[in-house]
Parts: structure tokens; sequence; C-alpha cells
């Protein structure tokens, strides 16, 4: 798994949307005990947050420590500076694994293994997340701009993933059919362009420019989206869920 996200982690703790609270009780709702759930990938810890609350204990790991120190603090969960790959988690011990806008990242055959591993024989693995978000017509041309051209060469190849909406990675579980979840939220022109500060490809293009090319999507916004004024902001949510299948990769 790439680390892409130690050197602005405050920004994304900051700015990165939260997962909606119908997303939860639909995982949930497929889940057989509440007893231990593992996120993977937690970053700021955010969908660990989430689950703490339903849950009796949670482990979250991820392998920017930075990321970990900006992490969601409550007393049942459990961070762990480890690969999703290769967990110090005991075997057959998980209700629920979640993978929230990271499973792109991982190495697919290692960590399907590590997840049969450490997987209950009736839990449950929920891997969601969220492509380009919709507000208005002229400013989702300058977004898909931003996108598609001025970061073209700064996407890691992992993000045609997400450009597929998880529909072409490997998934070898029984699936489980998923609902349909979106994200709105209320946004003011620095809070979106907060937002697309966090992009992976933004700080690509950062580091080898020297400049934010942020910075010029705000100049382009300027003049269609007011500074005191909130926007609507949706994101189209992307679920992929299963339980284990004799097909799934074995340890």
């Amino acid at each position: 798994m790439k680390d892409n996200f130690s050197a602005h982690s405050e920004l994304y703790a900051s700015f990165r949307p939260h997962y909606p609270t119908e997303l939860f009780e639909f995982i949930f709702s497929h889940t057989n005990a509440r007893l231990l759930a593992w996120d993977c990938g937690t970053g700021n810890g955010q969908v660990a947050g989430a689950i703490a609350d339903h849950f009796e204990k949670v482990i979250a790991t991820d392998i920017s420590a930075q990321q970990l120190k900006n992490a969601i603090q409550k007393p049942n969960i459990d961070y762990r500076l480890e690969k999703g790959e290769e967990t110090s988690i005991l075997q057959s011990s998980v209700d629920l694994i979640t993978v929230g806008q990271a499973i792109h990242w991982f190495d697919f055959h290692h960590f399907y293994r590590e997840v049969n591993r450490t997987l209950k024989a009736d839990g449950i693995i929920a891997v969601f997340g969220y492509p380009l978000p919709t507000i208005d017509s002229e400013i989702n041309e300058v977004v898909k701009y931003f996108y598609s051209v001025t970061l073209e060469n700064y996407w890691d190849p992992e993000r045609r993933f997400v450009d597929d909406r998880y529909k072409t990675i490997p998934f070898p579980f029984t699936e489980i059919e998923s609902g349909k979840f979106v994200m709105d939220y209320l946004w003011s022109i620095d809070e979106f362009l907060g937002f697309l500060s966090t992009w992976s490809a933004v700080q690509h293009y950062t580091k080898k420019n020297g400049h934010n090319p942020v910075n010029e999507v705000g100049e382009a916004l300027s003049c269609i989206w007011q500074e005191n004024e909130r926007k609507k902001v949706s994101f189209e949510l992307m679920l992929r869920m299963g339980r284990k299948t004799d097909n799934a990769l074995r340890p």
C-alpha cells in the first residue's frame, strides 16, 4: 500500500467528507455479531469512529503514523501502525472488515489472504468510497478539466479503480447486493478547495512543480462561486460487500 497522505494528514482530517449514517446502518444490518470490527486503511479514523459506537471493539490499521496521530480517539478503538496485508489481528476473530476510500491502494492478493485469515466464517467485508462530486454544470466542467487534464499525469495508476467505481477490483467473496447512498454537503468555496487539496495527485503536482494547482481552480471558480455562498456538493457512494466463499483466497 502506498502512503500518499502522511504529508497532508491535517488537511485530510479537516476536509474529507464523512460517510452517512444510512451507509453504516445498511452494513451493520448484515452482520451477525458486533464484537470486533477491523477498519483497514483507517487514515484519520473517520470510519473507525463511526463503527466504534456500534461494536465492542474496533481495530484500526494504517501505514501512516501521521494520519494516526490525527485520528479520532475513542476508548474502544485500538489504532495499530500496520499494513493491511500483514496484521497482528488474531485468526478468525473479526465480525466486520471495512475499507473506506482505500481498497484501490492495496495489494489485492495479499490483503484478501489477510481478510480470509482474520474474518469469522460468517463475517462481512465492506469496501466503499466515492468518485468525483457533482455540484452544478459550470463547476462540474471546471473540476472535470482539473481532474482529467491538469492532473492527468499525476494520478497513481490505482486511481483507475475509483474511476471504474470499484466495479473492476477483484472481489473474491459471495457478494451482497447493495443499495444506493449519497453524501450531500453545503460547502463554501474554501471548504471545496480544501477537499481538492487532499487529492493525492495534487500533492504529486505540488511536489514536482513547486506550487499548488488548486489555487488556479480557486481563481477559475471565483466568478461563479461567491465567497459567502454555500453550494450543494453531492457524492454518490460506491459500495461492495461480501462474505467468505469457497473460491476466496485462503491464508
